[in-house]
């Protein structure tokens, strides 16, 4: 089995570029509840001389403590665990470390599972029934810039677009909702995969300022999520994309 990167989703979900230096090991934070797991990972990775297990959590919660400890450059990270899930620590994350990259590893082949993880900014998604050595290869590619996904739900993730896009299609026409000129700002950096801390910073405005404006933009809209939000920018052409 091989791995899947693909490049167009990760412009939609990065929210950093911190990549290691050349020469320098990837810094990864192991994050599941079962220490057998961990420990198997651990064995595994330890063996990389590219790959440096910096730390180990069992759950969401610690997860986002040991982050913000650590400043991994990926966190490897299982996405159904006690206190707080994968999903949730991912969001948390990704809010504040936005450089830091995140894996998630589930046995669930769920879609929802797939989509929340996209969704909450993970930059990976891989089963866990993948070799350890096709784990280290999808941390080395995440460290780069680089988006994956195990194969068998990169098609599923395809579908959802699809589908996605089928429904905009078949809704009624209307109106299309005014954005305010500082809603369109912040529109075009959420479509750029940028944090709410860093779109705060660009604009000199204030993270909670930002937050309101990213939930208007989302009920102007009629959207759901972050995701949608930068897939409505793209399809409205609101980004100076490259040719």
């Amino acid at each position: 089995m091989t791995l899947v990167t693909t490049n167009g989703l990760s412009s939609m979900t990065e929210a950093g570029t911190a990549v290691p230096r050349s020469g320098e090991a990837i810094r990864v934070l192991v994050v599941d509840d079962h220490v057998l797991y961990r420990r198997g990972l651990e064995l595994v990775l330890g063996q990389e001389a590219d790959i440096d297990i910096v730390g180990e959590a069992g759950d969401g919660h610690e997860a986002i403590r040991r982050t913000e400890e650590l400043l991994p450059d990926v966190v490897l990270m299982d996405v159904r665990m006690p206190r707080r899930s994968g999903i949730e620590a991912c969001t948390a994350i990704k809010e504040l470390v936005p450089s830091t990259k995140i894996v998630m590893l589930t046995i669930s082949d769920e879609e929802s599972d797939l989509y929340e993880a996209v969704r909450a900014g993970a930059n990976g998604y891989l089963l866990k029934d993948v070799p350890g050595e096709q784990i280290a290869d999808g941390i080395r590619a995440v460290s780069t810039g680089q988006s994956l996904i195990s194969p068998s739900m990169a098609s599923k993730l395809l579908s959802e677009f699809a589908l996605m896009i089928k429904r905009h299609e078949e809704r009624p026409a209307m109106p299309v909702p005014r954005l305010t000129e500082r809603e369109l700002e912040v529109l075009k950096l959420v479509a750029r995969g940028m944090a709410n801390r860093d779109i705060a910073k660009a604009l000199f405005i204030s993270e909670n300022t930002v937050k309101n404006h990213v939930r208007n933009i989302l009920e102007k809209l009629q959207l759901h999520s972050r995701m949608e939000a930068a897939m409505y920018a793209v399809r409205e052409k609101l980004l100076d994309l490259p040719e």
